[in-house]
């Protein structure tokens, strides 16, 4: 026992508060043992979320192929209205959502909202004339907002602050092999238009909105809530973890970060505060708001660019996967590299500036009639588009002090996201169509602003560290 206490492994940490020091009394290997059990059943649940609201969220686009404009009786500006009306449920009710989160727990709000957007999901497929197109993406906004935060919040109260870039990269990966699947799966889905007299966007949104209804059942019946419920929502009596596991895992937090162990019943005002009033934070709100319009714009209007090259409108959909399957082996290299050498600023700027580069080469390319060069910018784009949202989140998450701040802060920087979508609907236009010069041009100008941010973010965080190693060293 004393050779353990002398070990250079143990540490102690007091909080600030009268509360006793927290002891490493485990070997490296139950360490590890029990990071890798929680890994196995925290992240893929949490992933699988994020797939089915992908899914649901980015179908739209794929169902544009199949003539549903004009089946539902709309025209392009009408449609990008809608969109911005799934962004709009979002944004007013994220706030809310998070604190429900924050009362209830994960594991009960966040199976509650795959029951409820997969079922708006699923109805989408009966709509029929604008109002109830607006209404059903309207609807579909407002179950859906809280998830995402919710899950990064989820995450952070699971893992130390130096492991929460890696799997908040595993997060998104759900939304990136979403965006990816669910253009290649539109492609053998589509095919069905005419079976039962439906067309083939009937059957998209049925088939996937099922499927996020049925993956709720594993949200209710697999996913822990938290340290002091590690048991699921479904399945009250049978905990996934062994007592000395959750010692391990909870006292390895709490020691990382002792604000951890004082949830509160609500979260009070000093903490908006010091959330909102905090100007790095804003400037990583302004970095995400800069990034998502033009990527979620792209995003919907990726099949449709690439069907204008030449090529068939069902094909569009699986050629409009490829660059966003690329893009999971490019997000893991830059999230390694950044969790890795604690790069976080580092790469969302070269994340930023491939996307930005990505609309310089489709804004150039407008002039050439090869559809191969074309549809290598769509690829590009594709490829660096997401990816330094959830960096961004990461680095913004280690900017914050306490778990109300971060929950907070979760929340903000995904209400920009749905801010972004917002005005990113309205990007293509259909007066630009079918080159989008316009619209390449303003992403353009978007996102040299988000650069900029993140350039000068950047160098405020090496001007602080600097300070900081002289005060040290005086």
């Amino acid at each position: 026992m004393s050779e353990k206490a002398e070990s250079p492994t143990v540490r102690e940490v007091l909080d600030d508060f009268p509360t006793p020091a927290r002891v490493v009394d485990w070997s490296p290997e139950e360490e590890k043992k029990a990071k890798r059990k929680l890994d196995l059943i925290i992240m893929p649940i949490l992933t699988l979320g994020f797939f089915c609201l992908q899914l649901d969220r980015g179908n739209m686009a794929n169902a544009i192929t199949d003539n549903f404009m004009g089946d539902v009786g709309i025209n392009q500006d009408q449609f990008n209205i809608g969109q911005q009306m799934l962004s709009l449920g979002i944004v007013l009710t994220e706030i809310p959502a998070n604190m429900i989160l924050y009362r209830v727990g994960p594991g009960k709000w966040l199976t509650l909202q795959l029951f409820l957007f997969g079922t708006v999901s699923t109805f989408q497929a009966f709509q029929r004339g604008y109002g109830a197109f607006v209404a059903t993406r309207f609807l579909l906004g407002i179950t859906e907002s809280g998830f995402i935060p919710g899950g990064l919040w989820t995450i952070s109260t699971w893992y130390t602050r130096t492991e929460t870039a890696k799997r908040v990269m595993v997060f998104y990966f759900g939304n990136q092999i979403g965006q990816a699947s669910a253009k290649l799966l539109a492609f053998g889905i589509l095919h069905m238009r005419g079976v039962g007299g439906q067309p083939g966007w009937f059957w998209l949104f049925a088939l996937m909105g099922a499927f996020t209804v049925l993956s709720g059942l594993v949200f209710g019946f697999c996913l822990p809530d938290s340290f002091r419920n590690p048991t699921s929502t479904f399945l009250p009596r049978y905990t996934w973890f062994t007592d000395r596991e959750i010692h391990i895992l909870q006292t390895r937090v709490l020691i990382d970060d002792p604000m951890k162990g004082q949830k509160k019943k609500k979260i009070p005002l000093a903490a908006f505060k010091r959330a909102f009033l905090d100007w790095r934070i804003w400037i990583h709100f302004l970095i995400t708001l800069c990034n998502n319009g033009p990527q979620r714009a792209f995003d919907t209007y990726a099949p449709s660019i690439v069907s204008s090259f030449g090529f068939t409108g069902l094909s569009s959909n699986a050629l409009a996967a490829v660059g966003l399957f690329l893009q999971v082996p490019v997000s893991f290299t830059f999230s390694w590299f950044s969790d890795k050498f604690n790069r976080r600023g580092e790469t969302v700027m070269l994340g930023l500036f491939g996307h930005l580069l990505g609309y310089i080469l489709n804004r150039a390319f407008t002039q050439v009639n090869s559809r191969g060069v074309r549809y290598f910018g769509v690829i590009w784009t594709q490829m660096f588009g997401t990816f330094s949202h959830p960096l961004n989140i990461a680095w913004l998450s280690l900017t914050c002090h306490d778990s109300e701040q971060r929950a907070l802060a979760m929340a903000g920087v995904i209400m920009n996201a749905n801010i972004a979508g917002i005005y990113g609907a309205q990007i293509f236009r259909r007066d630009d169509k079918p080159l989008y010069i316009r619209g390449f041009s303003v992403a353009i100008a978007i996102l040299s602003f988000g650069f900029v941010l993140a350039v000068a973010r950047w160098l405020d965080e090496r001007l602080r560290l600097r300070r900081k190693r002289r005060s040290v060293a005086a």
